[in-house]
């Protein structure tokens, strides 16, 4: 039972990496949108140093574990390890391998919310950081019994004022969009009955 529990975790982690490295490789960081507060952190190491944006997001995602070590305990802290280890290798992947010829930025927003909302979803409910400010949702959600969307929005909007102020305030507007739209994607994902309960993670009952 303990070795089924942990392969279909393993799975579901996997499968929320993927989800989430697709929608931020193919759609959002070709136009330079922050997925969230961990990647308009990434897309600023990009723009001041010329990080890859795949190496960027690990090590900004990477930084922030001492805080999930603290709060969340070292079996969620590996399990963000992972997860941010494979949605950074799915970026990379992704933005070497696929292209879109043609783009339109607001549809690319819509679509790369849609599969980064999913991913983070899949994670949270599963009771695993997606990294970065995901991180600090998490934990503001486990203890005080609430779904992680609403503070993973207002905290990445602070990073985001920055990175617009920085880069193009163009850019505020459309991750605000993005953020508002993969929360409200997020909420739907951990608060739907997929398994007849309940099962984000560490939710308290």
């Amino acid at each position: 039972m303990i070795l089924r529990h942990f392969f279909k975790k393993n799975g579901l982690v996997i499968a929320g990496g993927i989800i989430q490295g697709f929608g931020m490789g193919v759609f959002l960081f070709p136009h330079s949108i922050p997925s969230g507060g961990a990647g308009g952190l990434a897309v600023l190491l990009n723009y001041w140093v010329g990080i890859d944006m795949s190496i960027a997001l690990w090590l900004v995602n990477f930084s922030l574990l001492a805080i999930a070590v603290r709060f969340l305990g070292n079996s969620t802290a590996l399990w963000t390890m992972a997860s941010i280890t494979m949605t950074s290798l799915s970026v990379y992947f992704f933005q070497e391998n696929l292209s879109i010829p043609e783009r339109f930025v607001w549809t690319d927003i819509l679509f790369g919310s849609l599969f980064l909302g999913a991913g983070v979803g899949i994670l949270l409910r599963e009771g695993v950081s997606n990294g970065g400010i995901g991180v600090v949702a998490l934990i503001i959600s486990n203890y005080r019994n609430t779904l992680p969307g609403k503070p993973l929005f207002w905290m990445n909007g602070v990073i985001f004022l920055l990175t617009a102020s920085i880069i193009n305030w163009q850019i505020i507007i459309q991750a605000l969009l993005s953020q508002w739209i993969s929360t409200k994607v997020v909420d739907l994902v951990c608060s739907a009955d997929f398994y007849g309960t309940y099962t984000l993670g560490m939710r308290k009952k």
